[in-house]
C-alpha cells in the first residue's frame, strides 16, 4: 500500500483560529495603520479585484492612474460596476506626474476614489505617492493604494499618508507566500463599502470579510489553507527578527548598488533614482539586440534576468533584487551575468568596473 507519511506536507494541521487576529496585527504594525486589516485567502490580484468591486456604485466617480497592466484592470472592474472613471495614463513605462494628477482634480468634476500602483516592477518605477495622497486629503478623497511591490522595499505609513484601502501581497519585499494577501481600510472606505447596495455573499466582498471583524476575528470564511498562514507567519516573523526599517535599507542599498554597477558596465538606467523602485532595476538594451537572446545568455550563467512588461515603448531588462535577493552576491551575479550577455551580444562591458562599484557601494 502507498505509504503518505512519507511527505511532510500530508496531514498539515488547521492554522490556529486565535492567531489570525494576531496575524492581522502584526501586519497593521508594518502597514503603520490602525485600520481594519482583512486576511484574503488568494493572491493580491484578487484582493485588489475585491476592493474595486467592494467600492464601487453605478455613478461613482474614480480617477485611475494607469502606469502598469493591474491599473488597467482596476479601472475596468470599476467601469463594470457602472463607476464613471477617468484614467490618467502615464508616459509609456514612466512614473505618473503629479501635474498630471493635480491637473485632472482640478479641471475636472468631482472625484469620489482615487487608485493607483506605488512601485511598479514591471518597469521599475516609483510613482510620487506622498504627493498624490496630499491632493486626495486635500479633497475628502478615498484612495485606493496597490503596494504589492513596494511593502518592504519602500516606506510605507498608511494612516500618515492617509490611504483609505492599501492592498499588499507577501510574496515580494517580504519574503513571504503568494497564496495569501492582505487589505488595510479606513473608516472613510467602510462608509463607502458599507453603503446601501454592497456586495454581499461573494469571495469579493469586503463587506463579508467586515463580519470577520466584527464578530471577534476568529475563524475566517471558508476554509483557510493552513500552509500559506503558516509560511506568512514565518516571513512575518523574518522581518520582525531583521526589523522594517532595516528591510527597507537593505533593498535600497541593493537598489543603489545596482544602479552604481550597471554605470561602470556603460549601461544606464531606465529612471533616475528619485523614479525608481526599490525592487527592480529595469535597463533599456541596445538597438538591434533581443532582450531574450541577454536574458538566455545571463540564464547559462545561472542567472535569472527578465523582460520588462507593461507600457514600455522600448525592449528593456530587469534585474530583481526583491526580498532575499537583495543582498550583495544577487546584485553582483545579476549585474555581471548583465555585462556579460552585453559582451556575447557584440556590445563592450567592463564587468571588472562594475563589480568593483558594487564592492564600494556595500563597503560604504
Amino acid at each position: 500500500m502507498f505509504d503518505l507519511g512519507w511527505n511532510p506536507l500530508h496531514g498539515v494541521p488547521s492554522y490556529p483560529v486565535e492567531r489570525f487576529a494576531v496575524l492581522a496585527d502584526r501586519i497593521g504594525g508594518i502597514l503603520r495603520s490602525r485600520g481594519d486589516v482583512l486576511l484574503v485567502q488568494a493572491e493580491a490580484v484578487v484582493a485588489l479585484e475585491a476592493a474595486a468591486v467592494s467600492l464601487v456604485r453605478p455613478g461613482l466617480a474614480a480617477l485611475n492612474i494607469v502606469t502598469s497592466p493591474y491599473d488597467r484592470w482596476f479601472g475596468q472592474w470599476l467601469r463594470r460596476g457602472g463607476a464613471r472613471v477617468e484614467d490618467i495614463v502615464a508616459e509609456p513605462g514612466l512614473p505618473i506626474e503629479i501635474e498630471a494628477v493635480a491637473k485632472a482634480l482640478e479641471s475636472g468634476p468631482h472625484v469620489d476614489v482615487i487608485a493607483m500602483v506605488h512601485a511598479e516592477s514591471a518597469s521599475g518605477i516609483l510613482n510620487p505617492l506622498p504627493e498624490i495622497m496630499a491632493l486626495a486629503r486635500a479633497r475628502g478623497i478615498v484612495t485606493v493604494v496597490d503596494a504589492v511591490a513596494s511593502v518592504g522595499g519602500h516606506q510605507f505609513d498608511v494612516d500618515h499618508l492617509g490611504i483609505d484601502i492599501a492592498v499588499i501581497g507577501p510574496q515580494k519585499a517580504l519574503g513571504g507566500p503568494a497564496g495569501v494577501s492582505a487589505l488595510s481600510v479606513s473608516q472613510r472606505a467602510w462608509q463607502l463599502i458599507l453603503k446601501e447596495g454592497a456586495q454581499r455573499d461573494s469571495i469579493l466582498s469586503l463587506a463579508d470579510l467586515k463580519r470577520w471583524v466584527d464578530d471577534g476575528r476568529r475563524g475566517l470564511p471558508g476554509t483557510p489553507a493552513p500552509l500559506e498562514f503558516f509560511a506568512l507567519e514565518a516571513a512575518l516573523d523574518r522581518i520582525e527578527a531583521e526589523g522594517m526599517e532595516n528591510v527597507i535599507a537593505r533593498h535600497a542599498l541593493a537598489a543603489s548598488a545596482t544602479r552604481a554597477g550597471l554605470a561602470a558596465l556603460g549601461a544606464g538606467a531606465w529612471v533616475p533614482p528619485a523614479k525608481a523602485s526599490n525592487l527592480v532595476t529595469a535597463v533599456p538594451v541596445p538597438q538591434a539586440v533581443a532582450p531574450a537572446a541577454l536574458i538566455a545568455a545571463a540564464a547559462r550563467l545561472g542567472v535569472e534576468l527578465t523582460e520588462g512588461v507593461g507600457t514600455a515603448p522600448i525592449n528593456l531588462v530587469r534585474l530583481n533584487h526583491t526580498g532575499p535577493r537583495a543582498a550583495f552576491q544577487t546584485v553582483l551575479a545579476n549585474v555581471a551575468a548583465y555585462g556579460a550577455a552585453l559582451r556575447q551580444a557584440g556590445h563592450p562591458s567592463d564587468i571588472a568596473a562594475a563589480s568593483e562599484a558594487i564592492s564600494v557601494v556595500y563597503s560604504r
